[in-house]
């Protein structure tokens, strides 16, 4: 079976004031379905930058980005976002809830936009949120909820769609311990029942405990793996 996502000797350079930033250098990498996998490293090692070529947010320099067997190089923006629309979930750290929307808005726009009919809709919103156990958020706004709250949201509206892989970036930076373990705990039983695949970026040593493989990076090279 074909990898969800495969990376072929990827390099990554920003440019900024004359100056090159090689934030990825010559990254080899497969994520198969169904893995729990964080990628590890101190700031500024190209973690976030990884996750943001494997969505196509970023363009690559040099290689090859391949997603479910199709390369995505070459793919215009029309193309990349209704990849991104329809195949990846995205969890941020600082959450990215629209502010002026509820909670179920916020989870039921991803599939507006996708053409999802009103009914369908909120009924596939009303399940996520039942099988999260946060049934009680549905109708309230991002100011009145606490963190760990609108991160459950997050992953609400990451899920809602059934995407191929949920691309973490430092979903617990913002978290404190507790609120940090519900949410990997949350996440953990989604890939373990629903066999959704996770791709991590972190520094959190809870998410590195939890995950099935680690990854490390340093200065954009991979230096180590571990699998568990």
């Amino acid at each position: 079976m074909k990898p969800i996502v495969e990376l072929v000797n990827v390099s990554k350079i920003f440019r900024s004031g004359g100056e090159e930033v090689h934030a990825l250098r010559g990254i080899d990498l497969k994520v198969e379905r169904g893995e729990f996998t964080a990628i590890a490293g101190p700031s500024g090692s190209g973690k976030t930058t990884l996750l943001n070529v494997i969505s196509g947010i970023e363009k690559v320099d040099g290689g090859k980005v391949i997603f479910d067997g199709i390369p995505i190089n070459g793919m215009d923006e029309n193309a990349l976002s209704d990849l991104r629309l329809h195949r990846i979930g995205f969890v941020f750290q600082a959450y990215n809830l629209i502010p002026t929307l509820t909670a179920r808005e916020n989870v039921e726009f991803i599939l507006f936009l996708r053409g999802v009919g009103e009914k369908e809709r909120r009924e596939r919103v009303e399940k996520v949120f039942r099988e999260l156990g946060i049934e009680n958020l549905l109708d309230r706004f991002p100011h009145q909820m606490s963190g760990g709250q609108q991160q459950r949201v997050a992953i609400a509206r990451a899920i809602v769609g059934e995407p191929d892989i949920v691309l973490a970036d430092e979903p617990t930076a913002n978290l404190d311990s507790r609120n940090s373990m519900a949410i990997i705990e949350l996440m953990k039983n989604l890939n373990r029942e629903k066999g959704i695949t996770f791709l991590f970026s972190t520094h959190d040593p809870l998410i590195m405990e939890n995950a099935r493989r680690i990854v490390y990076l340093r200065d954009g090279e991979i230096v180590k793996e571990e699998w568990k």
